[in-house]
């Protein structure tokens, strides 16, 4: 293609940069012929029927868990020994009253007494000391080498890619939220002679509030990359220049690669304005009865439930949103301080948790004021937890990378104010401790995974095509999701 018989677009590297950002995650069924494992195992499955969503929130750069859940009563004595400077004092905790009973007793940090109400309304739960593993694990094996490990433990990049990928020990492709796509999607749409029909869903399943991510890569469909302001769509491409693109795709001598770059260009226009015409009857911050904050958590939460309350405009069935805020790396400075005191209960890590708490929170009231409570399901993940001893005896403690790490699941199909998994024993010379507070996981991210994906739909006979290694741990389904 000639930029001078074309000034509008000018050149191709610029054209494909910019339709690069605004058309991924637009529908391209050429691409479905790449898998036929996927497309076979579509076909096995049922009409999706009600509207589900899962919400990923990544907590990126390693999360503190240990100053998330606390252990109360008798156990608190390990905790505050091993934590040092860090360690949350016991009489100020946020009390949690379980409905089951795993012998221990527990409270939340000061700062999330949003998620404590959850908890206590049914709405939220625990699940305790998960991670990545490619095998059940114990101490005497990780020690030995008898059973492999996952690798690069306590990387950032490499547990981040084994916490989305669900798949730990082959080079990482896709992740396990893009392979539900490749396998649900194709049942959102509509087909006329393999074209999608009006009634189609209008974008792919996947979409991402925080960028490009390997949770939502599938082999098949792509994510859609929505700004907390809506769809980012292709400024430079209007009036005249988009014009020029309809122009191009009219021509019927046209060059065919020209008239893919114009087909890509105009379903990328078309996608962002029906997205952003969808949402705009929620752009009033007022529009929700519990506000959320102005924070990047909460920016990001009020789009997607924006995008969920247009669901029926965009003919969707299933959706899988992603989520990102950092700052969790907290080495140092993850307390604060009083009167020149170091205080655990004010900090970095604090203030994250704050937004955390108060994020889910006011996401998990939309989707009660939406009607879709019981629909839509919010859980955490991240690197990795942290070590239980503080790196430093002054006031800029923070916590090292670790392994096994809390997390909470929210939503009215939770089966809520319950704790799930085994909590680690705290005390020095511990089973489950690597020797800095480091915990071996108990629970695989391929058990808590496929057990909310069977819950969003994927059959059982399917759960083995999304998380291949899921056969090797003995539950495909923790009993987590009603």
């Amino acid at each position: 293609m000639d930029p001078k018989n074309f000034p509008n677009l000018r050149t191709r590297r610029e054209f494909i940069r910019q339709a690069a950002c605004a058309a991924v995650g637009t529908i391209s069924m050429s691409a479905t012929i790449r898998d036929l494992r996927f497309i076979n195992a579509a076909a096995a499955q049922t009409s999706l029927g009600d509207y589900k969503a899962l919400v990923c929130i990544f907590l990126s750069g390693g999360n503190d868990s240990n100053n998330l859940i606390i252990p109360r009563g008798p156990d608190y004595a390990d905790y505050a020994a091993r934590r040092g400077l860090l360690a949350l004092p016991e009489n100020l905790l946020n009390n949690l009253t379980s409905l089951n009973n795993d012998g221990h007793t527990y409270g939340l940090h000061t700062k999330v007494p949003e998620v404590a109400q959850l908890f206590g309304e049914g709405k939220s739960a625990i699940l305790l000391n998960s991670g990545p593993l490619s095998y059940p694990l114990t101490l005497a094996q990780y020690k030995s080498g008898a059973v492999p490990k996952p690798p690069q433990l306590f990387s950032h990049s490499d547990q981040v890619t084994h916490w989305q990928t669900s798949l730990p020990d082959q080079p990482p492709k896709t992740g396990w939220g893009g392979r539900i796509a490749d396998l649900m999607h194709p049942l959102q749409l509509d087909l006329i002679n393999g074209i999608p029909s009006a009634n189609s869903a209008k974008i792919a399943l996947c979409t991402s509030l925080a960028g490009a991510n390997t949770y939502e890569v599938g082999g098949v469909f792509g994510q859609y990359h929505v700004s907390t302001g809506g769809a980012v769509t292709l400024s430079n491409v209007t009036g005249n220049r988009l014009q020029t693109v309809q122009d191009l795709i009219a021509l019927p001598d046209v060059n065919l690669q020209r008239q893919a770059y114009a087909g890509v260009v105009k379903n990328a226009v078309d996608t962002g304005a029906l997205l952003n015409t969808s949402i705009a009857p929620t752009s009033a911050a007022t529009y929700w009865n519990t506000q959320f904050s102005t924070g990047s958590l909460g920016t990001q939460l009020r789009m997607i439930a924006r995008l969920i309350q247009a669901r029926g405009t965009l003919n969707m069935k299933r959706q899988i949103f992603f989520a990102s805020v950092g700052g969790y790396d907290t080495h140092t400075s993850q307390i604060g301080t009083t009167a020149g005191n170091p205080d655990p209960t004010i900090g970095s890590h604090a203030n994250l948790l704050t937004e955390l708490s108060k994020g889910i929170f006011a996401f998990q009231r939309a989707m009660e004021q939406l009607g879709i409570s019981d629909k839509v399901t919010s859980f955490t993940a991240s690197d990795f937890g942290r070590t239980l001893p503080t790196n430093s005896i002054y006031d800029v403690a923070g916590s090292d990378h670790g392994w096994g790490s809390h997390h909470l699941i929210t939503g009215g199909a939770v089966r809520g104010q319950r704790t799930y998994g085994t909590f680690p024993i705290l005390a020095n010379g511990s089973p489950d401790d690597l020797g800095t507070g480091r915990w071996i996981p108990k629970v695989s991210v391929d058990e808590y995974s496929a057990t909310l994906a069977k819950w969003f739909g994927v059959s059982n006979s399917n759960i083995a095509t999304i998380f291949p290694n899921i056969g090797r741990f003995a539950s495909p389904d923790l009993g987590f999701m009603l």
